[in-house]
């Protein structure tokens, strides 16, 4: 078992600590399958009846997956990624699906990965330092871990704008988007941890939830709903450039910023996404983008200008919208060697 991944059992609750806090809590494929390998005890154990995540350090649960890895690994050709993702894929429908109450507790920055880790979860709880987010076309990606699932089932079209702008919630607008079911405050969770360990986890989380402040999304429904129903993402920006809304038009500047071919790859996923009967249908999905994304300039590109040499300034290729045709979106969707299988 990683040292990265702690684990412990108080009470009848077992207790599951993503501890690289440094990294703010970066999640690797070790840490992947030690998350895995703790979930599998825990189901088989009849003492535990309530399994809990939440994250070392101040700053938050998980920031998302070590991209910098998936930066070298994409840089060098190579297979570590896609099988990395092949277990956090599973890993993922794992958490969704557990026979076991699964409490995630999204305090601080959730991102990518992280959501990953915590939205698929029974019980969802978010904080007023709560950030959740996905991303990933921020660094020339398509949303994965499930995140078009989840984002393509949100109300209205406040998904996809989440998807294709990579904006960041906060708890009030997680739980209107789906991605949460209780809020609390932060100072809370110390007394929420210690009731997990003797009470039922419904009424440990029911004890301490409170009414989340409110949040932004709801009040931006109208002009979410109206732009992002266009159908491609050309007359998307058109229409939030021409909608009379100061913060449309602040959200096309953002877009004009992203990766465009992430953007009408993201578009599509998302839309395929809603379409699909189940997550592990859309897991699949986002396996075959994931994995084809490595094989194209914008990936690299997006974690050297964000993370890597922190300059901020991404030279996308192509660098317009127009140059990407319908045919390179759909070569993201192509089968790949080594696709997950749910069965087992």
């Amino acid at each position: 078992m990683t040292q990265d991944v702690l684990v412990r059992t108080e009470g009848h609750a077992a207790h599951l600590v993503l501890n690289r806090p440094r990294a703010l809590n970066a999640l690797d494929h070790p840490m992947v399958g030690a998350l895995d390998a703790a979930l599998s005890a825990a189901e088989h154990d009849p003492a535990i009846a309530t399994v809990l995540l939440y994250g070392a350090g101040e700053r938050g649960l998980c920031a998302g997956g070590d991209i910098r890895a998936i930066h070298d690994d994409a840089k060098a050709g190579g297979r570590a990624s896609a099988a990395f993702w092949h277990d956090e894929y599973r890993l993922n429908a794992r958490i969704a699906r557990y026979p076991k109450p699964y409490v995630a507790l999204m305090d601080g920055i959730v991102m990518g990965g992280g959501v990953g880790l915590s939205a698929h979860g029974s019980l969802r709880v978010v904080t007023e330092r709560s950030r959740v987010a996905m991303p990933e076309t921020t660094i020339g990606f398509v949303p994965d871990v499930g995140g078009t699932y989840l984002l393509s089932r949100a109300p209205g079209l406040l998904g996809t704008h989440l998807a294709l702008t990579g904006t960041a919630v906060g708890a009030a607008d997680a739980q209107l988007c789906g991605l949460a079911d209780h809020h609390m405050p932060s100072g809370q969770l110390p007394e929420l941890i210690a009731d997990l360990s003797r009470l039922p986890a419904e009424e440990a989380v029911a004890r301490h939830a409170r009414p989340a402040p409110e949040g932004e999304l709801a009040a931006a429904r109208e002009w979410i709903d109206a732009c992002y129903a266009a159908e491609t993402v050309e007359e998307i920006l058109e229409r939030l450039l021409d909608c009379g809304v100061a913060a449309a038009k602040e959200t096309a500047v953002t877009l004009q910023s992203k990766s465009p071919t992430a953007l009408k790859v993201t578009l599509e996923a998302v839309r395929r996404a809603r379409e699909l009967d189940s997550l592990e249908e859309v897991l699949v999905q986002e396996f075959r983008v994931s994995c084809n994304a490595l094989g194209m300039p914008d990936l690299v590109e997006g974690i050297r200008a964000q993370v890597i040499d922190k300059d901020r300034s991404p030279r996308w290729s192509p660098a317009d919208l127009a140059a990407v045709t319908r045919a390179d979106v759909e070569r993201f969707f192509a089968p790949v060697e080594g696709e997950p299988n749910f069965g087992g």
